[in-house]
This record gives structure tokens, C-alpha cells and sequence, in this order.
């Protein structure tokens, strides 16, 4: 490979890296998984990931998880 060329690759993969790292600032972003289930990035370093049905059961108890969180807060821990 010529100078140039190599140049111009490691270009590239700066760019890809700079892209790559500037979506990890913590947003979430939604995904159909190749199973058919719901895939939510951004919470950690893998992805969860739950069929419809368990989304709706799990968000379905969203006051009671809020609850739960308040109540037990001194004995929760905070990633950071």
C-alpha cells in the first residue's frame, strides 16, 4: 500500500471511531432484534432485549417500579 492510501484509511477509521464513540453519551436507542423482540441500547454495555409482550407486562407495573425505587432508594446503588 502506498503512503497515501494508508493515510487515507486511518482517516476513515478515525472518523468511524470518532462516530462510533459519540453515540455511546448515553442515549438509548431502539432496535428490532433478528428474533422479533425489542432491543434498548444505552443502558449499559449490552443491550436488552425483550419480546412485545414482556415490554408491555414490564411497562404495564412502570408506578409500581417507581414506587419500589423510591421506597428502597438508601439500599440502591448508582452505577457510575
Amino acid at each position: 500500500m502506498a503512503d497515501e492510501d494508508v493515510q487515507k484509511e486511518l482517516e476513515q477509521l478515525r472518523a468511524e471511531n470518532a462516530r462510533l464513540k459519540s453515540h455511546r453519551t448515553g442515549q438509548i436507542s431502539l432496535r428490532v432484534s433478528e428474533k422479533g423482540g425489542v432491543s434498548v441500547y444505552g443502558l449499559g454495555r449490552f443491550p436488552v432485549t425483550l419480546y412485545q409482550e414482556q415490554w408491555e407486562k414490564l411497562l404495564a407495573h412502570t408506578q409500581e417500579i417507581r414506587a419500589f425505587i423510591a421506597d428502597n432508594r438508601d439500599r440502591l446503588k448508582k452505577k457510575t
